[in-house]
């Protein structure tokens, strides 16, 4: 199993850089960041620090979308950085949502995201591409060899659909034995049904990880207080679904569903922040099914359990006040026991 590490970008821009470092000299081999003009520095002039500093972490948004950029800006960014430094960044795209009503923009529809995928993909890997309209171009300058994995996040029932059947890979948000399996196998289906083989979808999963020094209540409910915010986080996405599919429709699991009824609202300023008072309808159960919290061992635990149902990279928010300690932690005790097998 590879391991990510996923990080905002807030400033400095140097402790981005820095536990970046720290994270490939602890065996993590993906280094992820939010994408949110607004909200964080731009993560573009970051990965360009983090490739140079580092030896072999491959880099790139959790996730991009197709909107606060034109195509063919984002494909010349990733191609640039790839040129420089070896084929070493990958394209998660998205919905873009906190980068799109940030900006007072409604997230992206499927039909766009996919349309994107394809044309960054292209361009980035030295092929022609359609803008649009016709407007058909290529360029001159990447060489022979350039490649750039274009991996999608999802949790509705269509979108999985497109992962498996357009995508190198899947990013699932959350880590729910229950709901990955659910949602590994709509992907593998929709691969499967697209003639294509199932395994050549990369699998990531990402959420929060907090080691506790043992299971007592007290370090247990800190570790939750910590993680509380990617439940609510996860519920945006989960509040449009459901206004999309209704509360009780088969198209998505009520496993998924059923804890926002009490979600109120959202403010951004808090996005994937501890302490995000948007976040208290989020209850104890899904900190601990959405995240991994405990001892070393739960985690080894749940991180075996992830790797039985096909998941091939398990990326570490690392949004609380324990970034180093989870950092090292997961190099001493957690990667090397996990990959032993």
């Amino acid at each position: 199993m590879d391991f990510g590490l996923v990080l905002q970008t807030d400033p400095p821009a140097s402790r981005v850089v820095e536990l970046m470092r720290r994270a490939e000299r602890n065996g993590f081999r993906y280094g992820w960041t939010f994408d949110s003009a607004v909200l964080w520095q731009e993560p573009f002039v970051i990965y360009s620090q983090i490739l140079a500093q580092t030896e072999h972490l491959t880099v790139g948004p959790m996730v991009t979308n197709p909107s606060t950029r034109t195509w063919e800006v984002t494909a010349s960014t990733f191609a640039t950085l790839n040129d420089m430094f070896g084929n070493r960044t990958v394209c998660g795209i998205g919905r873009g949502d906190s980068a799109m009503r940030v900006a007072g923009r409604k997230p992206n529809t499927l039909a766009r995201i996919s349309e994107a995928m394809k044309v960054i993909r292209a361009l980035a890997s030295g092929q022609e591409a359609d803008l649009g309209g016709g407007t058909v171009v290529k360029f001159p300058w990447v060489r022979p060899g350039a490649h750039l994995p274009v991996w999608m996040a999802a949790y509705g029932p269509k979108a999985l659909k497109m992962a498996g059947e357009e995508a190198d890979g899947f990013i699932l948000q959350l880590a729910d034995l229950y709901l990955t399996e659910y949602m590994v196998k709509a992907v593998r289906d929709a691969a499967e049904a697209a003639g294509r083989d199932p395994a050549e979808v990369t699998v990531c999963v990402a959420a929060p990880a907090y080691v506790t020094a043992d299971d007592s209540p007290e370090a247990l409910a800190h570790a939750r207080e910590q993680c509380r915010w990617f439940g609510g986080m996860v519920g945006n996405h989960v509040a449009d679904l459901v206004a999309r599919y209704g509360d009780d429709s088969d198209a998505v699991p009520t496993a998924l569903t059923d804890y926002i009824k009490a979600r109120q609202g959202y403010d951004y300023a808090h996005h994937g922040r501890a302490g995000n008072p948007d976040t208290a309808f989020v209850p104890d159960e899904i900190v601990d099914r959405f995240c991994l919290i405990g001892p070393v061992e739960k985690h080894i635990e749940k991180l075996n359990a992830l790797r039985e149902l096909g998941v091939d990279q398990f990326a570490v928010y690392d949004m609380h006040d324990a970034q180093e300690a989870v950092i090292d932690a997961y190099g001493r005790e957690v990667i090397p026991v996990v990959n032993a097998r």
